[in-house]
């Protein structure tokens, strides 16, 4: 296993991380997976012996039992160096003051992941959505606070844009508060649009990026085709939104079409495309099961050659959109080669 410094801190993380929305399976999150206390320890098991020492989490997930389940399976394992991030901000229940980023929710947010984790410290804290509603110098000030408490090590931020990241990173500089040092995102071959201005912050502001649903939701395992529906699509779940299956498909192919010659799955493919990308720390994966967890574990030792990677570059190469319409080169051009220190005034 890799491990890799997460953005300008000291902190080092494993090119894999173990996402654990699969855990505990209540409510909507049903339809991505169930796995229970036995089946989570098991898993986490299985992912600490391959070298992962970072586990995500959330609050919302399951309605805290994914967190319950995690405090509980680690037990005395959180003695060997495994790293906990967890998130707040979503709704987790029916009060004015359940959901958001003020200081009030994510302070006891806070304290509430921290007993059900059975730990005394989140050692990555991430504000998981932007709030239009509460100041962002309240919220800097709330995770301030808790770093100062000494209850969360760094803070991240998750499913931001590119402004409201500058935004937040602003307020921490004039301030002398708490910053972000990471950033966790949706980012896959099939949805590109990080490229545009996630990830040119990141390099530019040294955030380190970890990538959710990189596998987008399983459609770029190689387990599913053209009319060959998902299961979680079957169950009703449908993020990350699919605005081109056509382009989909004819990515999953090339995929399959590398994973056959190699002998891997198009699993692993996606994912090593993913951590050759600037500025990626860590991929958080997920499992149903023990070998899908396995299979995918295999993919931070596989290194794509660059004729493999031009091919999936040009297949899964994205419309360019508005306001980068005058911008006549590729993502790649624009980044370089993933192993070359970046020229940030070619971004």
């Amino acid at each position: 296993m890799e491990y890799r410094t997460l953005g300008r801190s000291g902190l080092k993380v494993s090119t894999l991380t173990l996402g654990t929305m699969t855990f505990g399976g209540a409510g909507p999150f049903a339809a991505v997976g169930n796995s229970d206390l036995a089946e989570a320890s098991r898993i986490i098991d299985t992912c600490i012996d391959a070298g992962i020492n970072l586990i995500d989490t959330a609050n919302v997930y399951s309605n805290g039992l994914s967190e319950e389940i995690i405090g509980k399976a680690l037990g005395g394992k959180r003695k060997n160096d495994v790293l906990i991030a967890s998130k707040a901000r979503m709704r987790i229940g029916t009060g004015p003051n359940d959901e958001g980023l003020s200081r009030h929710h994510l302070i006891r947010e806070c304290e509430k992941s921290l007993k059900r984790l059975k730990t005394d410290v989140i050692d990555i804290y991430f504000v998981h959505q932007w709030d239009g509603l509460t100041p962002v110098e309240e919220t800097i000030a709330a995770l301030d606070t808790l770093v100062n408490q000494g209850k969360i090590r760094y803070i991240g931020c998750s499913n931001y844009s590119g402004w409201q990241v500058m935004k937040a990173l602003a307020v921490s500089d004039s301030r002398h508060q708490a910053r972000f040092v990471t950033q966790q995102i949706h980012y896959t071959l099939e949805a590109r649009e990080a490229e545009y201005e996630l990830l040119p912050i990141s390099v530019d502001q040294g955030l380190g990026v970890l990538v959710w649903s990189p596998l987008a939701g399983g459609l770029l395992s190689g387990k599913y085709h053209r009319d060959s529906p998902t299961a979680r699509q079957l169950g009703g779940w449908t993020e990350p939104p699919i605005r081109d299956e056509d382009r989909l498909w004819r990515i999953v192919d090339v995929l399959s079409d590398i994973g056959k010659a190699r002998g891997v799955s198009g699993a692993q493919v996606a994912l090593a495309w993913l951590l050759g990308r600037p500025a990626v720390s860590s991929l958080v994966i997920g499992a149903r099961n023990e070998a899908q967890l396995k299979d995918n574990l295999a993919a931070a030792s596989l290194s794509l050659s660059e004729e493999e990677r031009q091919r999936l570059d040009v297949v899964s190469r994205p419309p360019v959109l508005y306001p980068y319409w005058h911008q006549q080169f590729t993502a790649r051009d624009r980044f370089g080669p993933a192993d070359k220190v970046l020229d940030r005034s070619a971004i």
